[in-house]
């Protein structure tokens, strides 16, 4: 459910009220904080906790709700508390230990926020860096797409100095190695890998910078020889204009904001983020908390519907994945 001060709520009871939807998520969240929103936004849809993923209802005009814990209580709309921060991390890890037993087929986090964990006490930058710990994932990479661009992040959430003193070549192969996964799973069979250089003009063969020569261009060689269609290092003003255009599948680029401001700038209806390289499928919504619409019933759950639409796609390839696997072995 993400942080109940946040719109996670409502754009949860907007999406799961809509008549066009065919899938029947369960929500791990809190009861009365659902019903609260329902209730605000007159939606016709009842609201039931259940005990057990099994125990989920298949009828549309149903949400199932599976609380970890007691009540939350009264919660200020919009403002950063220390117990929805910590709520927000008990559904995360609940949907965690769901996912590595088997029960749920993976997991779809509406927004939480940096603040409210940090008062809970909870020394996590965001849900990339949870999942990664308590999934019992070595390295992990998160992949923002839409039907335009997909890219991966070398480094994640810290400071931009922190970021280039975390580029090395292990952590740009690990990158690129995320890349072919991530495009993979979107269907292409040799996914092909742009990396975005580090310095403007990637460096100009090293009049801004040695990172290109020295960590990234040696990275693309040997994702090269795993037989990764990888490239680059291109210049970061264009790689991603050359992958709208359709030159590559998947863009690596190596930091947050290189990244990010292109797939955001092409909006965020349509924007999913995927975790990649953890043991169980992980997708949201491409935005925040949004704490200064909270409750006022205008939030926008497109985004949220693309997260779950493509949670379930994911789902079905890695099953089907897992079938053929599975054949090739008896064969």
């Amino acid at each position: 459910m993400g942080d109940a001060a946040g719109i996670g709520p409502e754009i949860i009871v907007k999406l799961l009220s809509a008549p066009d939807l065919s899938e029947r998520p369960i929500v791990i969240g809190d009861l009365h904080v659902l019903r609260e929103a329902a209730q605000r936004l007159a939606a016709p849809i009842a609201i039931e906790q259940i005990s057990a993923p099994g125990d989920a209802s298949a009828q549309a005009k149903v949400i199932s709700v599976l609380q970890p814990g007691a009540d939350l209580g009264p919660v200020a709309l919009g403002e950063v508390q220390a117990a929805c921060g910590q709520a927000a991390f008990d559904y995360i890890r609940s949907g965690i230990d769901l996912a590595l037993s088997g029960a749920i087929a993976g997991i779809v986090t509406a927004p939480i926020h940096k603040e409210a964990l940090s008062a809970a006490g909870l020394r996590y930058p965001g849900h990339t860096e949870i999942l990664a710990d308590l999934g019992g994932a070595e390295r992990v990479a998160m992949m923002l797409a839409n039907d335009v661009l997909r890219v991966v992040l070398v480094t994640i959430h810290c400071s931009l100095r922190d970021a280039i003193a975390q580029i090395d070549r292990e952590a740009v192969l690990a990158a690129i190695r995320h890349a072919d996964e991530g495009g993979r799973a979107f269907g292409f069979e040799r996914p092909r890998v742009a990396v975005a250089g580090l310095n403007p003009h990637a460096g100009e063969g090293g009049l801004f910078g040695r990172e290109e020569i020295e960590i990234i261009a040696p990275a693309i060689a040997a994702a090269r020889a795993e037989g990764i269609d990888a490239s680059g290092p291109w210049p970061g003003d264009t790689v991603f204009m050359q992958a709208r255009q359709g030159r590559f599948d998947v863009v690596v680029a190596q930091y947050h904001d290189q990244g990010l401001i292109p797939v955001k700038y092409l909006g965020l209806e349509e924007g999913v983020n995927i975790t990649l390289g953890l043991p169980f499928i992980r997708t949201s919504p491409d935005h925040g908390t949004a704490f200064d619409i909270a409750g006022s019933g205008i939030a926008d759950p497109a985004s949220l519907r693309a997260a779950l639409v493509q949670a379930r796609r994911l789902a079905v390839a890695r099953a089907e994945q897992s079938g053929a696997n599975t054949a090739e072995a008896a064969r």
